[in-house]
């Protein structure tokens, strides 16, 4: 094909030109990162095993683990949909990181492969989350805190039981989300119909049991908000030695009880304001409490804030010990990190793009962006960078994995001539180096 010059204004004395004669160019190269961490931690291997393969194999061409792996690839690339993979399907990056050198499996093709997802497959895929994170210690932990969170996510079509919900305003599913630390453990498809704790207490018991299996004297911390404060989880966790700190709704036996210390506080307020010292007056106690429905008193930390706008007291419940503006501060209010983890699947790698009328196949999807997480993590775990530490995954994706290079493959060998003005060379070699 005749390749015509595309003409634009002139750099100083010079014509600026361009075509499209220059071979093959790839902007994803770092996805070559990717494919030596999924090499060794086996993860599209092992996801493969959670499919039943219905088709005739000696006229399959694409097997499963090659579709798992482009669908995870495509994820971490950017592409977000089924229909890039018709244009990425022909990129020389990602079918190298496939072991391919033809072109891989159409939209068609990756789509009926989720269509076969079911509820056997998932709960597969999440065993060998919980598998991938007990691995990842080299000595048994003193303590995991497994935080556990709910989010929505926003439903335009007619996919099966979706649901009106009231406080995000519109139709949505409702996902839980179980983290220990950075790690993804959970990611459960719900109908939001449903309370915030559905199933909750199911799957801490399952998480727990598995994970006295191989520690059994690990201190297991379960902390989340008001919206996980129900009789049945918090029963469990006394019952089997789980400790908890949890958000509790305030009410009004609760304000009576801190009433005194609410007035003292005022009338910190109050002098501090006289003195032209603005901002807000703040104390922490911690006392027994006991609902109606409560068979046993239990620890309550009260957070007594007073400012410009008046009292705005907060409440938990814990087993922990210790002093109660630590627990507090530092046990507490560090499951907010969370939500960066949820927004970095939900956002960065699509795991709100659940547009399948398949149930199951929107639930792999959410397991999809959890898997691309857990690689973005080990990807991370090789950096000695804080700054890249930090970053988030759209971040990393801009650095490393956003790399442009052109391809040229021969019967001997596939060489990636990646750009001289890249400027994260120095980080790049190092991560090679430690990961093949």
């Amino acid at each position: 094909m005749v390749s015509h010059n595309l003409q634009f204004s002139s750099l100083k004395k010079r014509i600026v030109q361009a075509n499209f004669s220059g071979g093959h160019i790839s902007s994803d190269s770092g996805l070559l990162l990717l494919r030596e961490i999924d090499k060794t931690l086996k993860l599209s291997d092992q996801l493969a095993e959670c499919f039943d393969d219905p088709r005739r194999q000696s006229h399959v061409q694409h097997d499963l683990k090659s579709m798992i792996q482009q669908r995870l690839m495509a994820l971490a690339a950017g592409y977000e949909d089924l229909n890039d993979h018709d244009h990425f399907r022909h990129d020389y990056a990602l079918q190298t990181v496939l072991d391919r050198d033809q072109p891989l499996a159409s939209s068609p093709t990756l789509h009926r492969m989720e269509a076969c997802a079911q509820r056997q497959s998932c709960v597969k895929a999440h065993q060998i989350l919980w598998q991938q994170f007990v691995q990842s210690f080299s000595a048994p932990p003193k303590q995991i805190i497994l935080d556990l969170d709910a989010s929505d996510i926003p439903v335009h079509g007619d996919q099966p039981d979706k649901f009106f919900h009231g406080y995000y305003d519109h139709y949505c599913y409702l996902p839980l989300y179980v983290f220990a630390d950075r790690f993804p453990l959970v990611t459960y498809l719900r109908p939001s119909d449903k309370d915030g704790a559905y199933h909750c207490a199911a799957i801490l018991r399952l998480l727990v049991s598995f994970l006295r299996q191989h520690w059994s004297d690990v201190q297991i911390i379960f902390r989340g908000d008001s919206g996980f404060c129900r009789q049945p989880i918090l029963r469990y966790c006394e019952r089997y030695k789980v400790d908890y700190i949890v958000g509790i709704a305030r009410n009004k036996r609760l304000e009576r009880t801190i009433n005194n210390g609410i007035s003292l506080l005022k009338q910190i307020h109050q002098l501090k304001r006289e003195l032209n010292q603005t901002g807000q007056t703040r104390e922490y106690w911690d006392f027994l409490y006991r609902a109606g429905s409560w068979h046993r008193p239990r620890k309550v930390i009260a957070k007594l804030e007073i400012t410009d706008k008046g009292a705005n007291p907060r409440f938990l419940l814990t087993t922990l010990k210790g002093d109660a503006k630590d627990l507090y501060q530092l046990d507490y209010c560090a499951c907010g990190e969370m939500e960066n983890r949820i927004k970095d699947q939900q956002l960065d790698l699509f795991g709100k793009r659940t547009s399948s009328k398949h149930w199951w196949s929107n639930q792999w999807r959410l397991l999809l962006s959890a898997y691309v997480f857990l690689l973005f993590e080990h990807l991370r775990l090789q950096l000695d960078d804080p700054v890249f530490k930090r970053m988030s995954v759209n971040n990393l994706r801009l650095k490393l994995i956003k790399v442009a290079a052109v391809i040229i493959r021969n019967t001997r060998r596939v060489q990636f001539y990646l750009s001289e003005a890249y400027p994260y060379q120095d980080i790049f070699r190092r991560l090679v180096q430690s990961l093949v």
